[in-house]
């Protein structure tokens, strides 16, 4: 396993990259848009055409758009769907190993238990290890651990995913209202009306 993760790790960096990402994004999109349009792929390429054609519409109620504008909000928009719907695909693939994961391990099969068990272990470690060098010494390390990791009743101690999803959605719409109103006061743009256009138009 860990000469199976030292192969990986040059691999894993270069598919973190956002640059590597984005070029497998546009290679996608080339490849969807050279389909036979009675194909799998030429329907997806005209579904995605179709999105982004709705989309600029959406949008060319809030400011005057020409060739070039055009154009560019053409390729980003379509380059923002297909990221998206690889992102949300990773994403399913990554919780869908990880429960294969969790049953290999529980299950003993082909006797991996110990294997994953050690793996775990050296991460759990890696993690705790920073937390517990900020214990004070007068407190006991059994007290620490349920007052800050591990409750007495085994709950975890942060809010539920719910909570913590809604908590992040919160967060980055106040992020975008306040860049808003900078790009707003201090540019020429009229972000904030753009936004109360689009808020207009998809209400209806």
């Amino acid at each position: 396993m860990g000469l199976i993760r030292l192969i990986a790790a040059p691999i894993r960096t270069i598919m973190r990259s956002r640059l590597f990402q984005i070029a497998v994004v546009v290679t996608i999109i080339l490849l969807l848009q050279a389909a036979d349009d009675n194909s799998l792929a030429g329907l997806l390429a005209n579904g995605l055409d179709k999105i982004v054609e709705a989309s600029l519409q959406l949008t060319s109620g809030l400011f005057r758009m020409k060739s070039f504008t055009r154009s560019v909000l053409t390729a980003g928009l379509m380059i923002a769907y297909v990221y998206l719907v690889c992102l949300l695909f990773f994403l399913f693939l990554y919780a869908a190993i990880r429960k294969a994961v969790d049953f290999v391990g529980r299950s003993n099969f082909l006797w991996l238990r110990n294997t994953i068990a050690h793996e775990r272990g050296i991460a759990a470690y890696r993690a705790w290890e920073p937390f517990e060098r900020i214990r004070p010494a007068h407190i006991a390390q059994e007290k620490w651990e349920e007052a800050f990791a591990w409750p007495a009743d085994n709950k975890p101690p942060y809010p539920p995913q719910p909570q913590r999803i809604l908590r992040g959605l919160l967060g980055y719409v106040i992020v975008i209202i306040a860049a808003a109103v900078l790009v707003q006061i201090f540019t020429p743009f009229p972000v904030l009306t753009w936004l109360g256009k689009l808020t207009k138009t998809v209400g209806g």
